[in-house]
């Protein structure tokens, strides 16, 4: 993951970070030739040994690579807490249904809280413009090539958003099942997504993300049949990695379990509005 192989570290890429009136582009090039040319002869070799000698010293790095990460998630998580907002980061493999488990999330809650969105993806404002339709303030951020959202990019795209009087936040983030696993933004609640087209045995296949989910909900419930979904294996599989989280079987497009999921992030979102702010 990120966090081993190195593919998010900081400020190689640019990020883009927009709502329907404003856009921001970040965007860093360095560049950086050493050139260097060495000749050596026939009574070079002792020098050419300290060289290599020096070479093989030994540099023990202790910060932690997510150590920034981590520390801005703390300063997101502040001020989501402050304000009273319950926050879910929404995790999945690409094609799960994200979008559309969130457009009518926001449309069966649209009379009992206000809610707002961070997308995250790659490229385009695609699934952004869809969300907008509903009515919910929307910053979409694109990473670029980036697999992940960090809490740096959401801190930032929260200040693109309209805070005034929203309740739930809802953070979609790029569709992979790897990386964003490593990756604290701030939430209070992770939630992750698996689709009866991907097959029952999908959070085995990706344990990290499973196990760090709050909420697993198993998606596209009207496509079961015709996928052979074994239920009772995805809920032992999911029971097996997360036992503590709750499990929700549900078809966004049909409605089918829906109520169920909106009336326990009513109750979750209670909690946060009682909550110390000062204590948070």
């Amino acid at each position: 993951m990120c966090d081993q192989c190195g593919c998010g570290l900081p400020g190689e890429l640019p990020v883009t970070i927009s709502n329907h009136h404003h856009e921001h582009d970040h965007g860093h090039d360095h560049s950086h030739e050493h050139g260097h040319s060495h000749e050596h002869g026939p009574h070079d070799h002792h020098q050419e040994h300290e060289v290599t000698s020096a070479e093989r010293r030994t540099v023990e790095v202790r910060h932690a690579i997510l150590e920034k990460n981590n520390r801005l998630a703390e300063r997101n998580r502040g001020f989501f807490h402050a304000r009273g907002l319950l926050v879910l980061n929404v995790l999945s493999s690409p094609g799960s249904g994200k979008t559309t488990l969130i457009r009518q999330t926001i449309r069966l809650l649209q009379d009992r809280l206000k809610v707002g969105v961070i997308v995250g993806d790659l490229a385009t404002d695609n699934d952004a413009r869809v969300l907008r339709e509903s009515g919910a303030p929307v910053v979409q951020i694109n990473t670029g090539a980036v697999c992940h959202l960090e809490s740096e990019m959401v801190g930032r795209a929260v200040q693109q958003l309209d805070l005034a009087g929203l309740q739930l936040l809802i953070i979609e983030n790029v569709g992979n099942l790897v990386c964003p696993a490593s990756y604290d933004l701030g939430e209070d609640l992770r939630v992750v997504l698996l689709s009866v087209t991907e097959g029952e045995d999908k959070p085995l296949k990706y344990p990290p993300v499973f196990q760090s989910a709050n909420a697993a909900l198993v998606t596209k419930l009207d496509l079961a049949t015709a996928c052979d979904f074994n239920h009772a294996a995805a809920r032992a599989n999911l029971r097996k990695l997360a036992p503590a989280a709750a499990v929700f079987e549900l078809a966004a497009k049909t409605g089918e379990g829906m109520e169920a999921w909106c009336d326990w992030l009513l109750g979750r979102q209670q909690t946060v509005a009682t909550r110390d702010p000062l204590r948070a």
